[in-house]
């Protein structure tokens, strides 16, 4: 092969690998939103982004746009893994809210549970402000796990339709399926998650609620605390399976635990569409705690105590450390 067309060659792979890049955190938010793992979700993007490259050259534009193309990879990556992989949950979903006083439990495997993802990772940085406020709202725990009790391709069909906004026929082409098959799958699928997800309201976060909610925390003010909380609201520990039901077992328990995070600090992030903080304890990482905000208060509580998230969100692991980013 002659040196200008190598050279020809390679400038071509070079801008084709640059046009994949461009579309790696909208296939990481939904390969995430189909697995309900970051891990998971990031090698998900890998593979498809590595078919793509070696398929480069078998690519018709005149065919299927380079999106819809990726898509089709990412959807048969995703199916492929779910096979053989444990449909993860949130405590909730796992058995009865555990009794105030209960301990803990013994730990489960993390496969078991929806992980969480941060918001960089998946979210675009700008955009509509109607688009991204359902990308959003669809990457939130409790909707990332209601996802998770549905048919892997149903819930390729619910995040193509509802999420990214594609239509029955662009979807059935990618699915193979009919338009009338991608509807009634689309049916089903909102019956499902209407029946697990009821957030009820605006997810909306206000500053005010998170200068309370981090000033109640750090003096230990329990009822200042519980005043920030929806009746109903839940508290959950993964890997643990223990969970709390309702603001007053949530009052119950703090007081009960005599102040064991009463020196606790906390560093802001963000998680899921949702605003989550980096717990110390002793300076030493201890977890990463997510709030699900509804209608001006918080519904649920939920503390990874996985100090090994905290690189993966930028948190140094010790207040004695920088960030890593």
């Amino acid at each position: 092969m002659k040196p200008g067309v190598r050279l020809g060659k390679y400038r071509r792979r070079v801008m084709f690998e640059d046009r994949l890049e461009v579309h790696r955190v909208e296939l990481t938010g939904y390969c995430y939103r189909m697995l309900g793992c970051a891990n998971e979700a990031e090698d998900a993007v890998q593979e498809t982004l590595l078919r793509a490259w070696k398929s480069a050259d078998r690519f018709d534009e005149r065919k299927a746009g380079l999106r819809t193309w990726l898509h089709r990879i990412a959807t048969n990556v995703c199916l492929d893994m779910t096979r053989s992989a444990q449909r993860r949950a949130l405590a909730m979903d796992l058995g009865p809210s555990s009794p105030v006083g209960g301990g803990l439990g013994a730990p489960l495997s993390s496969a078991a549970f929806v992980r969480p993802v941060p918001d960089r990772r998946v979210l675009p940085v700008d955009g509509d402000p109607a688009e991204l406020a359902v990308q959003r709202d669809t990457i939130r725990l409790a909707f990332v796990a209601a996802l998770q009790h549905l048919p892997p391709r149903q819930r390729a069909v619910l995040i193509l339709r509802e999420v990214l906004c594609w239509s029955a026929e662009e979807v059935a082409t990618l699915l193979d399926m009919s338009p009338a098959a991608v509807n009634s799958a689309l049916q089903r699928a909102r019956a499902s998650i209407s029946m697990r997800d009821q957030p009820g309201g605006t997810s909306e976060v206000a500053e005010a609620l998170l200068g309370r909610y981090v000033q109640a925390f750090t003096a230990y003010d329990v009822d200042g605390l519980v005043a920030l909380l929806h009746e109903d609201a839940t508290m959950s520990m993964p890997p643990y399976a223990w969970w709390l039901d309702g603001r007053e077992a949530i009052r119950a328990t703090l007081l009960g635990a005599a102040g064991v995070c009463a020196d606790d600090r906390l560093i802001r992030t963000a998680a899921n569409g949702s605003p989550a903080f980096g717990q110390y304890r002793g300076g030493q990482a201890l977890g990463l705690v997510i709030l699900d905000v509804r209608d001006g208060l918080i519904a649920a509580i939920t503390s990874y105590l996985e100090p090994s998230l905290f690189a993966l969100f930028g948190l140094p692991m010790s207040l004695d450390s920088p960030p890593r980013m």
